[in-house]
């Protein structure tokens, strides 16, 4: 297949202090020769990232505001119905994850015909991650795999590329508004047939204190949509 367009996905919740440099990192960021489509979905910020937003004179922006707060997963179900691209891909607007390595992401559905890929924190020999940071993600993504038949080593990355062809088949079925998301994608591509294949990517965590917004209860919303997306609702 040819592709021609990426679809960028950022959804945003607060990153008033980041988003601007996102942004214009993103518009440098190479896609192997791919039309660029931005999509920022503003989750009903309260920090001055909306208004920075609706200020921004930039036509070739898609930008969509919710009229409530929904959660990151409510944000990118927006986003990937607003797609065009023959390729979507997830970007975080915390410089958490770098842009410059989205054609990493990309390179495998373009280059290989790949169908699905993450950006994995843990198969890049470089990247030194804190111990409990490490231990939790790797027992749930190895929790994960024992259920959904995959042999990935990073779930809860934020770097995942979809096809086309994928895009279309679960856009219309996600329910998770929060960070059930990605258990629940990773479940349902997998249960699809599709194989996720993995790329190394670099990370650089943040803080509560900087914003970071997964807590011990988003952990715990995620191990039950795992569990629920895989054992209970098929």
């Amino acid at each position: 297949m040819e592709y021609r367009k990426v679809s960028i996905v950022i959804p945003i919740y607060n990153e008033r202090g980041t988003i601007e440099q996102v942004l214009n990192q993103v518009r440098q960021a190479e896609v192997l020769g791919l039309e660029k489509e931005i999509i920022l979905i503003d989750d009903n910020s309260t920090d001055g990232t909306k208004e920075f937003l609706r200020n921004l004179n930039d036509s070739s922006l898609k930008i969509i505001f919710q009229d409530t707060n929904q959660g990151k997963g409510a944000a990118l179900h927006t986003g990937f119905a607003t797609a065009t691209g023959d390729i979507a891909v997830i970007q975080d607007a915390d410089l958490e994850y770098d842009p410059a390595e989205i054609a990493k992401v990309l390179e495998p559905i373009v280059k290989s015909n790949a169908q699905v890929v993450y950006g994995s924190r843990y198969l890049n020999p470089r990247q030194a991650l804190g111990f409990w940071h490490s231990f939790f993600n790797k027992l749930f993504t190895n929790f994960g795999n024992i259920l959904i038949g995959q042999k990935i080593t990073d779930l809860m990355t934020c770097y995942k590329a979809f096809s086309r062809e994928v895009l279309d088949q679960i856009t219309p079925r996600l329910e998770s508004e929060r960070f059930g998301f990605e258990p629940e994608v990773t479940a349902k591509v997998s249960r699809l047939g599709y194989k996720i294949i993995e790329v190394p990517i670099s990370y650089q965590p943040r803080s509560k204190h900087q914003g970071k917004h997964m807590n011990f209860q988003g952990q715990i919303e995620s191990l039950w949509a795992l569990l629920k997306y895989t054992l209970i609702k098929k």
